[in-house]
């Protein structure tokens, strides 16, 4: 598409697209909006995910306290799972994005398996939170 060039309405307010163009045109800016929303979730995550590892190696917490406190403080779970839901939007539309620019890989069977792997992080990450809440 880069080069592509689109006839102006009469009005001069914005270009005539043509509609098969307009909803790739509209996926893209959806998926650029998704990676930078899921981008900011992650980096509020990992900080508060890195503070409590610091934390509790600090404090000399057991692998079993810290699992005790998951278990007892609803909120942990709740974070892990929002921080799996991001990691599970931003991973997958991030390697489409790489493997687009730089491999030329792209099509709906490219996004299907993308599709599927954001399916496979999300139900381990889901799993592995639902484990240690109890």
């Amino acid at each position: 598409m880069s080069g592509a060039r689109f006839a102006v309405s009469g009005t001069g307010d914005s270009p005539v697209i043509p509609p098969g163009v307009q909803t790739g045109v509209r996926a893209a800016a959806w998926r650029f909006v998704l990676q930078r929303a899921s981008a900011a979730v992650l980096a509020v995550c990992v900080v508060v995910h890195l503070v409590s590892i610091v934390y509790a190696v600090r404090s000399g917490l057991s692998a079993e306290a810290i699992v005790a406190r998951m278990h007892a403080n609803p909120v942990w779970p709740a974070f892990y799972a929002i921080f799996v839901v991001a990691v599970a939007i931003h991973a997958p539309l991030g390697l489409r994005a790489i493997a687009d620019e730089w491999l030329g890989l792209r099509g709906f069977v490219f996004d299907a398996v993308l599709a599927l792997f954001a399916l496979v992080l999300l139900s381990g990450g889901l799993y592995a939170v639902r484990a240690l809440a109890g």
